[in-house]
């Protein structure tokens, strides 16, 4: 069964009576995040989809190894989306994955109307080259660039 976006769910829900929640949930599992590990399995797959492995990741979004592989084992999290979008970027991801990893990792997705994210959406369409050519793309608009996890492993 495929996984549903968030529109089909609410129009699912919009003809749902209270009394069919369980049976809504129990059809709909797969599209739902239903637990902690929704992040982790997320990334891993497709970091296995991609050929390209943790390591590669963490060294080209610029985050120290140890810290990225808590990161992305659960083990650790972060309330920085900026870190999220690091790892987004350097594992390759379209802009959809990246929104879906976002909301897997219970953080804002990338927002239209905001000018920062506007350009970042517009960086992970067009991947312009690495975290300081992005870093480069923000400065250059007046932007903050992604901020790194403070660790110096």
């Amino acid at each position: 069964m495929r996984e549903k976006n968030t529109k089909e769910l609410v129009d699912i829900l919009g003809k749902t009576h209270l009394t069919d929640f369980n049976s809504y949930c129990n059809e709909n599992k797969e599209s739902m995040n239903l637990d902690a590990d929704a992040f982790p399995v997320y990334i891993k797959n497709l970091l296995a989809e991609k050929g390209i492995t943790q390591q590669a990741v963490f060294l080209n979004a610029d985050i120290p190894e140890r810290y990225g592989y808590k990161l992305l084992s659960g083990e650790k999290h972060t309330r920085q989306r900026d870190i999220i979008l690091r790892i987004c970027y350097a594992a390759e991801m379209s802009l959809g994955e990246t929104q879906r990893a976002l909301r897997k990792y219970e953080m804002p997705v990338l927002y239209a109307k905001i000018p920062r994210d506007a350009l970042l959406m517009i960086i992970f369409n067009e991947r312009p080259g690495s975290i300081l050519d992005v870093n480069n793309l923000l400065n250059q608009n007046g932007m903050e660039p992604l901020r790194t996890s403070g660790l110096q492993n």
